[in-house]
C-alpha cells in the first residue's frame, strides 16, 4: 500500500535531460548528511516554476543535477559511505560558465544546504542564486574599472 500524500521520488524520465558532456572535471567534496538530508536529496526535484532552476533526481547512491531550462547535466555527485563524495562536474563552456573548483565546491554546498531543507523553496533558493549573481557581476565591472584606471 502506497500513501498518496507523499510525492513518488523524481526520476530521470520527469524532466528534459542531457548526459554528462565529455568534458568535465572531478574534485572530492568533504561533507556529511544525515539521514533526513539524505531523504530530501532522494526525493529529488521536478521544478514546478520558471524560478526553480534545478532538476535533480538519485539513481542508487549517486544524485544528479541538471538546469531545468537547458538539461544540462552540471552536477554528479557519487555519495560515498565515509562522508567523501566524488563530484563530476561540467566543463563544457557552451553549458556551463565556471571553470574553478574552489567557486563549484562553493556553489554546490550552497545548494545542498537548500535542497536539503523540507521543504524546499526554489524561491528562496532563486532569490539567493540571483544575488550571489549580480553580487559577482558588480564586483567584477568594479575590477574591470580599476585595471582601467591603471590602479
Amino acid at each position: 500500500m502506497t500513501d498518496k500524500n507523499i510525492p513518488r521520488a523524481a526520476r530521470r524520465g520527469d524532466w528534459k535531460t542531457e548526459p554528462m558532456p565529455a568534458r568535465h572535471e572531478t574534485f572530492v567534496l568533504k561533507r556529511s548528511f544525515s539521514e533526513a538530508e539524505m531523504d530530501a536529496l532522494r526525493r529529488g526535484n521536478v521544478p514546478q516554476a520558471m524560478e526553480d532552476k534545478w532538476f535533480w533526481y538519485m539513481e542508487g547512491a549517486t544524485l544528479w543535477a541538471h538546469r531545468s531550462w537547458t538539461g544540462f547535466c552540471i552536477y554528479r555527485i557519487d555519495f560515498g559511505e565515509n562522508g567523501e563524495h566524488r563530484v563530476t562536474v561540467n566543463r563544457d563552456p557552451e553549458q556551463y560558465g565556471c571553470a574553478d573548483i574552489g567557486e563549484d565546491r562553493e556553489t554546490l554546498n550552497k545548494l545542498l544546504d537548500r535542497w536539503t531543507r523540507t521543504p524546499y523553496d526554489h524561491y528562496e533558493e532563486w532569490l539567493s542564486e540571483t544575488y550571489d549573481n549580480l553580487k559577482k557581476a558588480g564586483s567584477t565591472q568594479r575590477r574591470d574599472e580599476t585595471e582601467k584606471r591603471g590602479f
